[in-house]
């Protein structure tokens, strides 16, 4: 009699959308965004360091700035849900086409926004501010909207690696821009090397020609013999309408949602600011840390989107499903460590705020900031399922819902309750980050109820695959 066989059962680590592959796909991303914070902060620290007038008007200016740039990113960005669904697929010679039709929206885009440069000092000057602020505004602004065509076109090509889980490309990209505007920033706002000292115009030219490195890294990387003809790179430039009516039709309402979700944002901190200085100054400290401690969770909810594509793609809900919800287990398990730390140890995260700087000015402030760092403890564990599910949502298409639901809480839930707690019955600043933290929460339940429906997992932004995999669509 022959022995029987022992068939082990695969585990978690292994098996299809697994743990390993859910880290293969998304440490490179967080140490991708990882660098991207690491620009801002430099860019801040040196602009304090030049004058208070160019780290002040360096903030409107970039705000406004990435605002229009937010509707551009989300539509043209969501190429890379296509491209996640076509390799899925084995569709991979669709993947040039795409890449271009996103190219078309980037350029519409930069166009649009290069048309605002003559208008900027009727804008700013709008605003109020101080005659040096806005002078220095005004100068930023004009040079960030003049190069905006570099991050707009590299959000498209950055899709071709992420979107088949080839994420270390988007790593080593995004560390040549950041290496590149941390080096020029140095030399162009100090005025080293024999340079004139530029100050914020400095900053952003920096900026600019970073956004360049990044975007060539890219197109050289593209152009490699290994992906030109395996995947259409160049064979279909032009404008497919039916193709770009696809992109339009699922990406747009993920540019509108990128869109209100930054302008939600922006209204909500300008109306904090009627409270006074030292409780905006609070509020935008806790938002910092929760932005440095947030950043895996980034690059967490992009490898989701990536798998939960590539998955549908190849007919396999049941394994996007279970990626979305072991990416879900880790996520969690860190936020309510980073959130255990935000409830009993806020210095730990505020010491660095207070050296160098005079106690009695700062110790209002980091008080303030403690508290507020009590609520992002609390919102932080919703907003794991915020970015889990919604970009689970997203790597199947259901761009759609996830617009709704966006324009709808930051009306409801958030922009309105705020300007009444706030500029009609002049509560406090607690009272203001109580809406935040039911705004946030409320987003991510709303998310989580529509995953659990399964309806996304029928989802396809894709051509029906009426064809054997590896053959072609016509063009």
């Amino acid at each position: 009699m022959k022995p029987k066989k022992i068939r082990f059962k695969p585990s978690l680590w292994s098996i299809e959308g697994g743990y390993r592959e859910l880290l293969v796909t998304a440490l490179p991303l967080i140490m991708s965004t990882s660098s991207w914070t690491i620009q801002q902060i430099v860019d801040r620290i040196f602009l304090t360091w030049h004058s208070p007038v160019a780290i002040a008007a360096s903030m409107p200016a970039g705000v406004l700035n990435f605002c229009l740039m937010t509707f551009f990113l989300g539509t043209a960005g969501f190429v890379n849900t296509f491209v996640a669904q076509y390799h899925g697929a084995k569709l991979e010679c669709r993947i040039g086409p795409i890449l271009w039709q996103g190219i078309y929206v980037s350029l519409a885009g930069g166009a649009l926004i290069m048309l605002t440069v003559p208008f900027a000092g009727a804008i700013f000057g709008a605003l109020g501010h101080a005659p040096d602020v806005r002078k220095a505004e005004i100068i930023y602004y004009q040079i960030m909207c003049l190069g905006v065509l570099p991050p707009l076109i590299s959000n498209v090509l950055s899709c071709f690696w992420s979107g088949r889980g080839e994420t270390w490309p988007l790593f080593w990209a995004n560390i040549a821009g950041t290496a590149v505007n941390v080096v020029l920033d140095y030399i162009l706002i100090f005025g080293k090397f024999g340079f004139p000292e530029m100050g914020i115009e400095g900053a952003a030219i920096a900026t600019v020609i970073a956004g360049f490195v990044t975007m060539m890294y890219y197109v050289v990387s593209l152009a490699s013999k290994k992906y030109v003809k395996r995947y259409d790179i160049f064979g279909s430039i032009r404008i497919q309408p039916k193709l770009f009516g696809r992109l339009w039709k699922y990406g747009a309402p993920s540019g509108v949602q990128f869109f209100l979700d930054v302008m939600g944002w922006s209204v909500a901190i300008l109306i904090i600011g009627r409270l006074g200085t030292d409780n905006l100054a609070a509020s935008n400290i806790a938002f910092n840390i929760n932005t440095v401690a947030f950043m895996p969770m980034i690059g967490f909810g992009i490898a989701v989107s990536i798998l939960v594509g590539q998955y549908l793609g190849r007919n396999k809900p049941k394994v996007a499903e279970r990626a979305v919800w072991l990416c879900f287990g880790l996520t969690f398990a860190y936020m309510g460590f980073v959130a255990i730390l935000y409830f009993f140890f806020p210095y730990v995260f505020l010491s660095p705020f207070a050296h160098g700087s005079s106690a009695k000015e700062t110790a209002a402030i980091l008080a303030t900031t403690a508290v507020l760092l009590k609520f992002i403890a609390v919102y932080s564990l919703f907003d794991t399922m915020n970015i889990v599910f919604l970009s689970a949502l997203k790597g199947a298409g259901d761009t759609m819902y996830i617009m709704i639901m966006f324009g709808v809480a930051a009306v409801v839930l958030l922009i309105v309750p705020i300007y009444v707690m706030v500029v009609v019955f002049h509560m406090n600043l607690f009272a203001a980050w109580w809406i935040i933290t039911i705004y946030i929460a409320s987003l991510g339940l709303l998310f989580l109820a529509r995953f659990l429906g399964g309806k996304w997992k029928s989802m396809r932004v894709i051509e029906p695959n009426l064809l054997p995999p590896g053959t072609c669509l016509p063009t």
